[in-house]
């Protein structure tokens, strides 16, 4: 199944992707796409609803993040051999785990905010894994009978905050609009191998990066077994699982993003996303949590 949430930011409401590409509105059947309805029994349920039946979502919507509520936000960094390889780091001996904020997650075509005075803003397509069961000391042999499904995920960085200014690489990482997920959250039963999908980013139409999940380091599976030896995974927890090469840190000179640049991104059977990098002195007002972020 192809799962999506639809609407205004803060009023998402559960939709299901039918045969034809159209949303059909699940707000019947489970309340939201979160922690909550990520279980075996909750998408069984889903499943067994025949999406004629359901309402069609109103043409045009909004897509937000295709999970709600994360309460765990994980990445991985140098997960791919060639991105190593461009950065000039070696292979690491063992999985580099860091946090990026759940507040930085948005819909997958919502405007990112480049963070005020930043000057090293960079892009990064990832696939991301979405946890479906409480996942505590699994082994690699079982870890993906702990996995929902599978989303797009673009890991915006601010490399200045994240290299040149001491400590964690989480401050570079998590600023707001940093998180888009989506457009789908695709459940593991239709992605047979996430080992061997093709992704792609484009920055205003000119391709960067064009790799494969071929090229991880750690596999999903190594990835969730791994991440489960030093936390608990709880159902909606996502983890996004590194980039192939072609960031713009990568480049002769570096390449970063400005206010008016449009990243589009998409990785084999997961879909697509679009965002628009905006200034955050145009955007200030955004940053105000009484407000809710004003997607496109």
């Amino acid at each position: 199944m192809k799962l999506v949430r639809f609407g205004a930011a803060g009023q998402e409401k559960p939709g299901l992707i039918d045969a034809n590409g159209q949303v059909r509105d699940l707000s019947g059947i489970i309340p939201d796409i979160t922690g909550a309805t990520l279980s075996s029994e909750h998408l069984d349920r889903v499943r067994q609803a025949d999406p004629d039946t359901l309402p069609l979502a109103p043409s045009g919507e909004r897509l937000g993040a295709c999970v709600g509520q994360v309460r765990n936000f994980i990445a991985i960094g140098l997960n791919y051999a060639d991105h190593a390889a461009e950065t000039g780091a070696a292979i690491p001996a063992e999985p580099i785990v860091f946090n990026k904020a759940p507040s930085c997650i948005v819909g997958p075509n919502d405007d990112v905010i480049i963070p005020r005075k930043s000057v090293k803003t960079d892009w990064e397509v990832e696939l991301a894994i979405v946890i479906g069961e409480r996942a505590s000391y699994v082994g690699a042999n079982e870890a993906l009978e702990f996995v929902a499904g599978y989303c797009v995920c673009n890991d915006v960085s601010e490399r200045e905050y994240q290299l040149e200014r001491g400590g964690t690489w989480t401050k570079g990482k998590g600023c707001p609009t940093f998180g888009p997920l989506g457009p789908w959250l695709v459940t593991r039963d239709e992605i047979p191998d996430a080992q061997n999908l093709s992704m792609w980013l484009d920055v205003n139409g000119e391709r960067m990066q064009n790799g494969s999940t071929r090229t991880m380091i750690f596999n999903v599976a190594q990835i969730v077994s791994y991440v489960s030896h030093f936390m608990i995974l709880e159902p909606g927890d996502v983890i996004t699982t590194g980039t192939p090469p072609g960031v713009g840190m990568g480049m002769k000179p570096p390449r970063y993003l400005k206010a008016g640049d449009v990243v589009s991104l998409g990785i084999e059977g997961l879909g697509e996303q679009r965002q628009r990098f905006v200034a955050f002195e145009d955007n200030a007002s955004a940053l105000d949590t009484s407000k809710s972020w004003k997607g496109h």
